[in-house]
């Protein structure tokens, strides 16, 4: 068994064709740890995956809102059914005059393929069946999105957006075009180059956010799950840490620091 951190995240560079979910599992045996993830991947793409180890899983909600940023390959000229490889092709012919992308506020609709429950069921089990629904929509912050490239009837663009954003659905927007190829190189401070390396500690893991060290009596408080008093702290998570450890993410409510998630 693999020595690791008893709480803490190991980047994964995911293969094409394999689940997120298989990664994750991947990770927990060859680990012997309970393992979580912080945001998935379709079976086509590949890239990084931030897998949560041991007591980390319980924080995934602070890594899920970090911004992504892909590597996004516009096949031009065909139509895919799921604007992806996966989905039934079809050759237009057209190339799309304007190469731009939408950015901004993005209002999109979830593609039958997505992960998303309707009515109690995930969408691509249904498309699974043949069938189709109307899908809800949302919105969504593409912070930028530049063409790198473009060769025939392939364009990549480099795309940073919010958690959530459906790049094959921005590249349909070219018109006749689909996302051939997709590949996420970062999420938030964490690069795919870094996948492989040692496990990151949840203290060292978590430096995205800021920190409030705390004395030997505030320490043994937040310990056992009570508050301690705030100062001059923002209303978001950080990290309370005492002598290099993290012990909680806090979060303040009126003139107090409230754990959400203790540690030590």
């Amino acid at each position: 068994m693999a020595s690791g951190p008893a709480a803490g995240i190991v980047l994964v560079d995911k293969p094409p064709g394999a689940t997120s979910h298989d990664m994750v599992e991947r990770v927990r045996r060859e680990r012997g740890q309970r393992a979580g993830h912080a945001g998935t991947l379709d079976p086509f793409a590949t890239g990084l995956l931030v897998v949560l180890l041991g007591r980390a899983t319980r924080l995934q909600r602070y890594f899920l809102p970090l911004p992504k940023t892909y590597r996004a390959t516009a096949r031009l000229g065909w139509r895919s059914t799921t604007g992806d490889p996966d989905g039934e092709l079809s050759q237009t012919g057209a190339i799309p005059e304007r190469l731009e992308l939408p950015t901004g506020r993005v209002r999109q609709r979830v593609p039958m393929t997505s992960a998303v429950k309707v009515e109690g069921e995930r969408l691509y089990r249904r498309a699974h069946r043949g069938e189709t629904v109307e899908t809800p929509e949302r919105e969504v912050d593409v912070y930028r999105a530049e063409l790198l490239r473009q060769e025939g009837d392939s364009a990549e663009f480099e795309i940073e957006c919010s958690t959530g954003t459906y790049v094959r659905t921005l590249i349909e927007t070219l018109g006749d075009a689909y996302c051939e190829q997709l590949r996420r190189i970062a999420v938030g401070p964490f690069r795919v180059e870094s996948a492989g390396s040692e496990p990151l500690a949840a203290g060292a893991a978590l430096a995205f956010l800021p920190e409030r060290v705390l004395d030997g009596t505030e320490a043994e408080r937040v310990a056992h799950g009570a508050a301690v008093p705030a100062a001059d702290e923002a209303e978001g998570p950080l990290r309370l840490t005492s002598e290099g450890r993290l012990l909680a993410v806090a979060r303040r409510r009126g003139a107090a620091l409230r754990p959400e998630v203790v540690l030590a």
